[in-house]
């Protein structure tokens, strides 16, 4: 069934790009599916639309299908998720799961288990204080809804239970292997008994009991590595943000010294 020529749709913007004089184009998830919009004039001054269309809002939208494009009509916001404009780490950790969302959400499809967790995401990165945890989470839940869920119980290779011991993660199998199996094979990496207790933690808990859970500096680069490779060999590219992310934490590190 087509489209109206007018329709409402509820949004999150992961994206703009300023087109001609006063204009920009807007890359939106919606539950919906991820659509392409352009928001005329919505650069200059007077515009009362521009509030509302700030990157990673939550807004309600009139669209009205174009030629080449939908027209924004009219919007009006529902989630501003304020923290993200107030500090440079939460907006990049924002950055990083939009661009994750934009790569892997489609057109005209349901994507409305991938828009909740894209506001759960940004609630966290708002608001909350470890925003490692909450970039961890999100990876997990992420390759679970792209069907790379990663293995986190069992050997992907000889499927006996895993022991609490150092065992090795491979990308290209998508789990963890036993020593066994693991040790000595190439393109693999050792992950920490720690480690390995996290992983599980967050696959098996809420937000709501995660954000409780403490993580020493050395797990969390552990795991930011291992999941932030493993996202990425999933996506076939290198992402910027997550580029971003790291040289950030470097001059932030070395501020500190």
């Amino acid at each position: 069934m087509p489209r109206p020529r007018v329709f409402r749709r509820e949004g999150i913007i992961l994206r703009e790009l300023d087109y001609a004089e006063a204009d920009r184009i807007l890359t939106i998830l919606t539950p919906a599916g991820k659509v392409s919009a352009l928001a005329k004039g919505v650069r200059r001054v007077t515009s009362h639309k521009a509030g509302h269309l700030g990157l990673f809002s939550r807004v309600s939208l009139m669209l009205a299908q174009g030629r080449n494009l939908d027209i924004v009509t009219q919007a009006e916001g529902i989630e501003e998720f304020e923290g993200l404009r107030k500090d440079l780490e939460r907006f990049s950790y924002a950055s990083y799961v939009a661009e994750v969302v934009d790569r892997v959400a489609p057109e005209d499809e349901d994507v409305s288990s991938l828009y909740d967790l894209l506001m759960v995401a940004l609630r966290w990165f708002s608001e909350e204080e470890d925003l490692v945890l909450g970039a961890r989470l999100f990876e997990l839940r992420l390759l679970e809804y792209a069907g790379y869920q990663a293995e986190l119980f069992e050997c992907v290779s000889c499927q006996t239970r895993l022991e609490a011991e150092e065992n090795y993660f491979s990308n290209e199998m998508g789990g963890l292997l036993c020593p066994r199996c693991g040790a000595g094979r190439q393109g693999v990496r050792a992950v920490s008994v720690n480690a390995q207790k996290v992983l599980r933690y967050l696959a098996r808990h809420e937000p709501e009991i995660i954000r409780g859970l403490r993580v020493s500096p050395a797990t969390h680069a552990e795991l930011e590595a291992l999941l932030m490779g493993y996202l990425e060999y999933t996506l076939e590219r290198d992402l910027n943000s997550a580029h971003l992310i790291r040289r950030l934490k470097q001059e932030l590190s070395a501020g500190r010294g």
